[in-house]
């Protein structure tokens, strides 16, 4: 049983809401992902109606478009929680989002839990933890994969860098839309981890776009050839899902490849640190660069496959 506060910020599906408000939240917080956004995203709007429909009239539903006037409402809205849960943009937002007189950080009490869910540098992370340790406060490490379909059907994996205690009570409010969730050790494993999924999944892109563009030159059916090759070896969850998009030149469905040369910038730079040699990493990286001249910033990661379509 769980007796408490709690703020979310990001997209939810309405019965997550619905259960965290069950489980005792007295707020729901609702926000674009990118604390840099200044017009509200979509997915974010579409779900407002849902999401008030879902937890009743009585329970505050805050939005927030990520404008600066945002930042002190997270102040007034950490001010009790016992828990708060938090997705933004880079390094800058979550700064933005937890320090100064009108951050999260400052309105917790102690022995309260911020969970940053966004996907920032492991150096970041280090700083905020000691920062919020001398506050009282615990700091959970947790950046999840799956997108906003992820999100919108509660199957995230989630991985975790942070004290035990702090997991142990934080990860029964991720349950309600994780797939998978581990702690894979202290503050800093979970961007960690985040790195190392990312660095898999350019790989695996940049393959998937390789062989189909090989099948289209070959005169072969590259939907067909996929429905034949990915239930051996070469399976993958992104040529299951994003095969039939990539052959129809359809890039709206998921993670952007923005977002992806942030991610990959964070990996590079902790990959200088540690003296992990990153070839393929860095070439994709450049790849996801001439996707960005094409205009393709906001399209999806498997859109690799327009460079040679250009």
């Amino acid at each position: 049983e769980w007796d408490g506060n709690l703020v979310v910020k990001g997209v939810l599906r309405p019965e997550d809401a619905k259960r965290m408000v069950d489980m005792g939240a007295d707020c729901i917080w609702v926000s674009n992902h990118s604390g840099r956004q200044f017009e509200a995203g979509p997915a974010v709007i579409d779900q407002l109606p849902k999401v008030r429909a879902a937890v009743g009239p009585d329970v505050p539903l805050i939005y927030d478009s990520g404008v600066a006037w945002g930042l002190d409402i997270m102040r007034a809205r950490a001010l009790g929680a016992d828990f708060v849960m938090a997705c933004v943009g880079n390094d800058d937002d979550l700064r933005s989002v937890c320090l100064g007189d009108d951050g999260a950080l400052a309105g917790m009490s102690k022995g309260a839990i911020f969970v940053d869910h966004t996907t920032v540098s492991a150096t970041v992370t280090r700083e905020l933890y000691a920062l919020a340790a001398d506050m009282g406060v615990a700091f959970v490490d947790a950046p999840v994969s799956g997108g906003q379909a992820g999100a919108e059907n509660g199957q995230l994996g989630i991985m975790c860098g942070g004290d035990q205690a702090a997991y142990d009570a934080a990860e029964p409010i991720m349950g309600a839309y994780y797939k998978a969730c581990k702690r894979l050790g202290e503050n800093g494993a979970g961007q960690l981890t985040k790195m190392v999924n990312q660095i898999c999944i350019a790989g695996l892109v940049q393959g998937l776009s390789e062989g189909l563009n090989f099948a289209e030159k070959a005169g072969l059916d590259g939907k067909e050839v996929v429905e034949v090759i990915m239930h051996g070896a070469a399976g993958s969850w992104q040529m299951a899902n994003r095969y039939e998009t990539m052959v129809d030149d359809k890039f709206d469905y998921g993670f952007a490849v923005d977002w992806m040369r942030k991610d990959l910038g964070i990996c590079l730079d902790e990959a200088k640190n540690n003296g992990a040699p990153l070839p393929v990493t860095e070439v994709v990286d450049k790849f996801y660069g001439d996707v960005q001249e094409l205009g393709g910033g906001r399209w999806d990661t498997s859109s690799l496959i327009k460079r040679f379509r250009s």
